[in-house]
Order: structure tokens, then C-alpha cells, then sequence
């Protein structure tokens, strides 16, 4: 890391003025009759902070210090050594020195220990924060594949959250297996939804495991579409290492992955490849290297007979199947109803004892009626328990899609959730866009967000709610997201697959490489009357786009991994688009052309793009006089929208919502985005370079909520927001630098909601104006700030100060 020098010479100078006055406190303490009691605090003081202030003088480059807070103490510590010295000439008689000193003796040490407990702290939350979105920005950059390692004793390959039953034993005979010195490749086997996956990972904080791998337990999920370049330099991602060269092909990611092996040997090293697929069988082959205590686990489906030791998982037997089914369906003292014995254990025979099936059913009828129960058993078919294939495990998990006529739009938004890659988070605000147009659900996604937590309790899918606090502003999803195992994913894609190619609602198309599907090729122009359109394409696409007729399309969902994407020529026919949905899982950000097809689309109202550049964008921005929302996440903005054809304002006249979230690389708003007038939501968050926001922001006279959470280098509001009249929402929780509210708040005649949590340097009183904000209700913010409320509150009477409850937990980072 290089070292900025100004951030040294500031450490530096902070730790010499430390240290003079230490030295004058020390050598005085023990003459200064008079002040005694007040400089032996101070020396207290001053003595505890000694290890502190040391780490400062060797990390100033890393910490960027503050340089106005710092140069502000560095002064009061110079004329503290002054007047220090002074004290010792003082005689003991003379009471108006005292009187005259006393006080800024005090003040002095009260100065220093809040510097230390606040600025310091807000500054190790920023650079943690900082560290965090490296993290995040190099995990994004895995794309498909997720290389875990377990740190010893944390676990980095996490453990099960739910329920398991059944597997203490599978566990020990597979740890007895693995840790046979003559077994260096082993297969675990099962069909899916039996738990491999989670056996595996239960297996990883088995403590003999751990005791024996320590740090080097990297796991890979290869998933059906592997890659194997992919896999190696995340690999080598994995431990902060670089190849020799660059990886071109799959034969250059072999040859030096030794290299990486035998780095962190001799100690002993555990490769897990996960969910590795029918046709890819040879693939845990091309990862064998005779190296010392090197083994490679490997989970399948299929029953591979070339590998010479395989354990085969076997499914849950009926006391453990019963154990998980109740648990799932809630079968417990209280519940509205429970059934009778015989019609459990004939639900839970069907389920062959399949974990996943136990779950998924289970969960279905969790709180069901009597009558619900009744007509599943009906239809349930004997006979049929048993199952020996993908397929007829698809045809019993379909029993779980059994909704009432009033919720049809719950199965819908699952078999949506197939429009996204395999082993992929799909982002909460993604589906909000897209089921606000499809099934005219609110545009805030409080109900979208229902529906997810409904598919999480009946196990289709998992909502994680990532670092939310108790007392969270509402409507703010940006960070939540949606798993769902590789299973389900398959059930939602079958479901969507039941029709014709052309009668299909919802066309999900994943191309590897460039194999086209028959049914693309065969015409040269294929009409479909899709209404949800989803393209996946590998980093080895290369082909034209084929003629797609989509009138009916409206939500397209784009996915790919390379560098350079070309919007399909069919998008321009798509009258009725109204999302597009853009996502780039590479490494790196791509480039996209052909973005003025946009122009001929009358009825794009939202735009989602995630990690490519939008200076491809806006140097052929073209009017989308529809277009309501765009959401830029892990974009490059740089001085994109300074440098567009035209005007911003004249290219987005309609404009209604910004969401820009985490754009490393934004410093500053655009000023140009301060003409769109209608704009009514702004949100830019965990973009922690951004430092300050243009006094044009006042133009957006219509803006009604403004988020600018966790930008920690923003340092203050501009004045102009004075005139955001309609302004109900202000959000600046974790702005660590900001120190102050804007002199003319109280102008803001509308805010209803204010969330000042973690605003760790925010701590002089408010403007006086802020007792003007008449119509504020809300305020959700930290203990300390909460005390700088309690007079203001006697004037505001309808005020409630909420103290944001802390919920420390990294859901919001990738696995």
C-alpha cells in the first residue's frame, strides 16, 4: 500500500505534540501544588493513551486523519504544554490563576478523551467499513463460482442455520473415510435435495477437520455450467495471491494452480468441489496433484464409477423424516390444527425422505386448515413414494405449489425467480421493479417483500434481510436479496417450461457458450408472447443475436460475465418493455453497447444495471421520455453523466427515482441530475469515496426522499436543502464524517423521517432552526445522539426519538 504522506506527516505531528505535552504533564505533576489534582488526571489520562497514540504515528497513512479535528487538538495540546509550564510558576496563594487556569486544564483532557472515544472510533468504523466494501467488491467479482476459506476457529465456510436431523453418522463414517491416508479424491453422492451441500458444510466445523486443515479448507461450488479459470484464480483470490502470468484458458489455470498448492502447503489441504454435474465427471481429475496430505471432496448427483471411493448419503429414515416434517409444518403443541398420526406418516412416506422435500412440503401446509390437509391427501397418489430421478422429484416438490386462487401471484413470483443464474443472490430491488410492472404490486415493494418472506416460510426460497436495525426506515431493500437452492431453481424452470416455446408466459433461456437452442435457430424469426423474457450467456458467447419477436415482452432480464455485452437488436421491436434488468456477474465492469435501441421503447419505465460502466451509457444517451427509476449498482460512473450528447434532464424529462449503490468510484453527484426536476427519490448509498454533494441539489424542488446511507466520507449537507420543501425522508445513517446538520434545516417544512444513526462525529447541538421541522415525527439514531434530542423534544410534541437496537451480522456479504 502506498504511503500517503500527508496522512504521515499529520501522525507524525500529532504524535510530537502528544508527546510534549506528556513530557511537560509528567515533569510538572509532582511540583504544581495548586493544580495537582487536575494535572494528575490529565497525566491518567494522558498514560493510557500512550499505546494509542504510538499505533497512530505507525498507521497515520492508513488512518487518514482528519486533518482539521487534528490540527484543532494539536494546537490546545501546544498551548496546553505552555500553560502546563506555566502552572509551575504560579505561586500557591495566588487563586486567580487558578480560577483562570483550572478551566482550560479541564477542558484540555475533556478535549483529548473525546477525540479519542468518538473521532477515533468514528474513523476505525470508516476504514472497517472501507474493508468491507473491498470485501464485497472483490466477492462480486467471483461471478458464478464462490471460493470460501475457514478461517480457523471462524468458520468462513458457514454452517447450517435450520434444522438438520440424521446426520451425526453420516458425518463420522464420511470424516473416517476422508481422513484414510490412501483416499486423496472422494465423492459424496446423493440425489438432490438429500443434503450434500449441507452435510459438507456441517463436516467443514467438525473439529478433527478443522484441527487437521486449519486455514486451507477452500470450497468451490462448480455448479452446471464450470469454469475452470474461474475457479483457479478465485482460488488464488482466495489467498491474496497472483499467478505467474495471466489465465487464458483452462490449461493455463492448471498448470499454475500447483503453484498456489504448494504455497500453502506442507500443511495439509481440503478442496471441496460442490455440485459438480452429469458430463462434467472428469473435472475433479484435472484438480489432483500428488501433493502431501492434498485431498479433494467432491459432491454430485450422479454416482460417478470412475472415482475409486464414493460415499453415498442416504435419505432420511422415518423416525428423522418425521422429526423434520413437524418441524417444518409447525406439528406442535398449540398449533390451529394437527393432524391425525396416520395422514402425517402418509405425507411423510411420499416425501421418500428427502430433506428438501420434507421442508418444502412441510412448509406448504405450515398453518393449513383441516380441509387443506384433506384435499392434499387426495391428491396425493399411492404408490408413488419413491422417486429415482430429477424428474420425479420436480413431480412431488409441484404438490408444494398448491396456492389459493387469491394468491396465484405467489407461484408466479416464484417461477420468476428462475430468471436468474444458478448459485446467484437475486436482489430484492430487482424483483420489486419487476413484479411492480407484471402484477401492479406497490412501488415502495412492501407487498413484493411479503411475498418473498411468504415463499421463505414455505422453504421455496430464502429472504435474507441484510444488516437491517430494529428501528429501520421503511421502504429501503437495497441490501436484502433472495437464495434458493439449485432444486427449487429447477422446479421454478420447469413449471415455466410446461407450454410451447411460443405459448410460454415466462421464456427463461440459458446459453453455454455458443449452442444455441433448436427451436432459436430453426426459424429465422421465433414469435413468442412471453410477458417475462431471461437470457443467460457464459463469458465464451461470442454469436450475433438471433431474431426474437417479443411484442409482449415486458420485463427482459440480461445476464452475462464478459466484458464488452451488445443489447439484442430484437429489444428495439419490444413496444411493451417495461423493465430492463442488466447484470454483469464477470469480474470486472463491462462495457455496453447499443443502449439507443432504448429510444423506440415507449413504455420503459425502469432500468436496472449492475457492474458495468456507464460512460458506454451516457455517451449515446438518447431520450427515454418514460423512463421513471434507475438503480446503478456496482457501477463506474466516473464524469459519465458530465460528458452525455445531450442534456440529462432533456434525455430523462420524467425521471422520478435514482438509486446509485456501491459506485466506488463516485466522488461527487453529477450536477447534471440536479436539473431532473419530477425527481422524487434520491438514493446514493455505500458509496464510500463520494465527499460532497453540489449546492444544485436544491434544484430538485420535488424530491421526497433522500437517502445517503453509509457514504462515510461525506463530510456535510449543503445549505440548498433548505429549499427540498417536500422532502419527507432523510437518511444519513453511518455518514461517520459528517460533523454538523445544515444552519437552515428547520426550512425543510416536510420532514417526516430522519435517520441520524451512526452519525458517530454529529455531536454539537442542532441549529436552533430545527425546532421549526414541525411536521417531524421520526428520528431513528444512536444513544448518544438521542440525548442531544431531549430539548427538543419539548417543543416538538409529536416527536419520537427511537435508539436504533444494533444488529451485527455480514448477510449482506457474499458466501
Amino acid at each position: 500500500m502506498p504511503v500517503d504522506v500527508a496522512g504521515a506527516a499529520l501522525g507524525a505531528a500529532f504524535g510530537e505534540g502528544f508527546t510534549v505535552l506528556h513530557n511537560t504533564v509528567t515533569d510538572v505533576v509532582s511540583k504544581a501544588r495548586m493544580f495537582k489534582p487536575i494535572l494528575q488526571r490529565l497525566a491518567s489520562t494522558l498514560d493510557r493513551l500512550v499505546p494509542t497514540v504510538d499505533e497512530i504515528k505507525r498507521l497515520s497513512d492508513q488512518l487518514e486523519l482528519p486533518e482539521r479535528e487534528t490540527k484543532r487538538l494539536m494546537e490546545q495540546m501546544e498551548e496546553g504544554a505552555k500553560l502546563v509550564s506555566k502552572c509551575l510558576k504560579i505561586r500557591w496563594w495566588n487563586y486567580v490563576f487558578k480560577v483562570q487556569y483550572s478551566p482550560k486544564l479541564e477542558e484540555l483532557d475533556k478535549e483529548i478523551i473525546r477525540f479519542c472515544q468518538l473521532d477515533l472510533q468514528a474513523l476505525s468504523i470508516r476504514n472497517g467499513l472501507r474493508t468491507l466494501d473491498t470485501v464485497i467488491s472483490i466477492s462480486q467479482r467471483m461471478g458464478s463460482f464462490r471460493v470460501v476459506e475457514t478461517p480457523r476457529g471462524l468458520g468462513g465456510v458457514s454452517g447450517p442455520q435450520d434444522l438438520t436431523v440424521g446426520l451425526d453418522m453420516p458425518i463420522k463414517e464420511l470424516k473416517t473415510l476422508l481422513l484414510k491416508e490412501e483416499v486423496k479424491l472422494l465423492l459424496l453422492t446423493a440425489p438432490g435435495g438429500c443434503g450434500k451441500t449441507t452435510l459438507v458444510k456441517m463436516l467443514c466445523q467438525d473439529k478433527d477437520i478443522k484441527d487437521k486443515f486449519e486455514d486451507n479448507i477452500l470450497f468451490v461450488n462448480v455448479s452446471k455450467t464450470p469454469n475452470v479459470k474461474v475457479i483457479v484464480q478465485n482460488l488464488f483470490n482466495c489467498k491474496d495471491m497472483q499467478p505467474k502470468f495471466q489465465i487464458q484458458s483452462d490449461e493455463d489455470a492448471i498448470d499454475q494452480l500447483p503453484q498456489l498448492l504448494n504455497h500453502i502447503s506442507p500443511n495439509p489441504i481440503l478442496l471441496i468441489l460442490d455440485d459438480v454435474w452429469l458430463g462434467s465427471g472428469s473435472l475433479p481429475e484435472k484438480f489432483k496433484f500428488d501433493i502431501p496430505d492434498y485431498k479433494i471432496l467432491v459432491t454430485s448427483r450422479t454416482a460417478f464409477p470412475r472415482f475409486e471411493f464414493t460415499y453415498h448419503l442416504e435419505p432420511l429414515n422415518d423416525e428423522d423424516a418425521m422429526t423434520l416434517f413437524r418441524h417444518s409444518a409447525s406439528l406442535k403443541e398449540g398449533s390451529t390444527y394437527i393432524p391425525p398420526e396416520e395422514y402425517i406418516k402418509k405425507i411423510v412416506r411420499g416425501c421418500a425422505g428427502f430433506p428438501l422435500v420434507l421442508k418444502v412440503i412441510g412448509g406448504s401446509l405450515c398453518r393449513q386448515k383441516a380441509e387443506v390437509w384433506h384435499s392434499r391427501l387426495m391428491n396425493w397418489s399411492d404408490g408413488q413414494f419413491f422417486f429415482n430421478s430429477d424428474t420425479e422429484l420436480l413431480d412431488n416438490l409441484q404438490k408444494s405449489l398448491e396456492f389459493p386462487d387469491d394468491k396465484v401471484n405467489i407461484k408466479n413470483c416464484f417461477m420468476d425467480l428462475g430468471s436468474f443464474p444458478e448459485d446467484q443472490r437475486i436482489p430484492a430491488a430487482a424483483l420489486i421493479d419487476m413484479w411492480a410492472e407484471l402484477y401492479e404490486l406497490d412501488e415502495d415493494g412492501i407487498h413484493a417483500i411479503a411475498i418473498m418472506e411468504e415463499l421463505t416460510d414455505r422453504n421455496l426460497a430464502r429472504l435474507v434481510m441484510a444488516r437491517k436495525d430494529a428501528n429501520e426506515v421503511k421502504s429501503y431493500y437495497n441490501e436484502d436479496f433472495v437464495t434458493q437452492h439449485d432444486i427449487l431453481r429447477e422446479l421454478a424452470m420447469h413449471q415455466s417450461s410446461r407450454e410451447s416455446i411460443g405459448q410460454r408466459s415466462r421464456l427463461i433461456i440459458n446459453i453455454s457458450g455458443n449452442n444455441l437452442p433448436k427451436w432459436w435457430t430453426e426459424q429465422k424469426q421465433q414469435l413468442i408472447s412471453a410477458r417475462l423474457l431471461s437470457i443467460s450467456t457464459d463469458e465464451l458467447f461470442s454469436l450475433s443475436w438471433c431474431n426474437i419477436q417479443g411484442s409482449e415482452v415486458e420485463v427482459l432480464v440480461l445476464n452475462f460475465h464478459t466484458k464488452n455485452y451488445t443489447l439484442p437488436e430484437f429489444v428495439e421491436k419490444m413496444d411493451k418493455l417495461k423493465v430492463l434488468i442488466v447484470s454483469n456477474y464477470g469480474f470486472f465492469h463491462s462495457k455496453i453497447s447499443n443502449f439507443q435501441l432504448l429510444e423506440s421503447l415507449p413504455n420503459l419505465k425502469r432500468i436496472r444495471l449492475e457492474k458495468v460502466s456507464i460512460s458506454s451509457f451516457c455517451n449515446t444517451l438518447v431520450p427515454l421520455t418514460s423512463l421513471k427509476k434507475i438503480s446503478l449498482f456496482m457501477c463506474n460512473i466516473g464524469e459519465a453523466f458530465e460528458n452525455c450528447t445531450i442534456q440529462v434532464s432533456d434525455a430523462l424529462p420524467n425521471l422520478m427515482e435514482i438509486n446509485i449503490d456501491y459506485c466506488n468510484d463516485l466522488e461527487g453527484l453529477p450536477i447534471g441530475l440536479c436539473d431532473i426536476v419530477h425527481l422524487k427519490k434520491l438514493s446514493i448509498t455505500n458509496c464510500h469515496k463520494l465527499f460532497a454533494l453540489p449546492e444544485e441539489i436544491g434544484k430538485l424542488v420535488n424530491l421526497e426522499v433522500l437517502r445517503l446511507r453509509s457514504c462515510t466520507d461525506l463530510s456535510e449537507l449543503p445549505d440548498s436543502i433548505r429549499t427540498l420543501h417536500k422532502l419527507s425522508i432523510l437518511d444519513i445513517s453511518d455518514c461517520l464524517s459528517i460533523m454538523k446538520l445544515p444552519k437552515h434545516i428547520g426550512e425543510m417544512c416536510n420532514l417526516k423521517e430522519l435517520n441520524m444513526k451512526g452519525c458517530l462525529r454529529l455531536r454539537t447541538q442542532f441549529p436552533e432552526s430545527i425546532m421549526d421541522l414541525k411536521q417531524l415525527k421520526l428520528v431513528v439514531c444512536d444513544e448518544e445522539r438521542a440525548k442531544l434530542w431531549d430539548p427538543i423534544k419539548e417543543f416538538l410534541s409529536n416527536l419520537e426519538v427511537l435508539v436504533a437496537e444494533k444488529d451485527i451480522n455480514l448477510n449482506w456479504l457474499p458466501k
